[in-house]
C-alpha cells in the first residue's frame, strides 16, 4: 500500500519526465492491485492477471482494468522493445485509474476481519 501511495503521489508531479510519470503511475497501480489481491489472501506472479482480477477483488468496472491492461501493453513495449510514445490522455487515465484503485483498496478488509 505504501509503495502504491508514494508512487501515485510522485506520478502527479509535472516536473518529472512523462516517461517517469508513466512508470510511477503504472507501478503504483500494480502495487495497489496486488495489495487488494493479497488482502483477500491471494497471490500472483503475473502482472496482467493482477489487473484482470480487479472486478473480483475490488468490484471495479471493466473500463478501469482495461485502461490498466492497455498501460501494461505500453509498459511492456517500453521495457522490452525500447518504444515509448507519450500519450497524455492515456497517462491521465492511468493516474485516474490508480486513484480509483487506491480509494477502493483502502476499503478492503482482510478475510479475518470480514463479518
Amino acid at each position: 500500500m505504501h509503495s502504491g501511495e508514494a508512487r501515485l503521489a510522485d506520478a502527479a508531479n509535472p516536473a518529472l519526465a512523462p516517461e517517469s510519470r508513466f512508470d510511477l503511475a503504472y507501478n503504483a497501480a500494480h502495487a495497489l492491485a496486488l495489495a487488494a489481491l493479497r488482502r483477500l489472501g491471494y497471490r500472483s506472479e503475473n502482472r496482467y492477471l493482477v489487473f484482470q482480477t480487479l472486478p473480483h477483488t475490488l468490484g471495479l468496472a471493466a473500463p478501469t482494468w482495461r485502461v490498466l491492461a492497455k498501460c501494461h501493453e505500453w509498459r511492456n513495449r517500453s521495457e522490452y522493445e525500447g518504444v515509448f510514445e507519450v500519450d497524455d490522455r492515456l497517462q491521465s487515465e492511468l493516474i485516474t485509474a490508480a486513484r480509483a484503485l487506491l480509494k477502493a483498496v483502502q476499503t478492503v478488509e482482510p478475510p479475518e476481519r470480514q463479518a
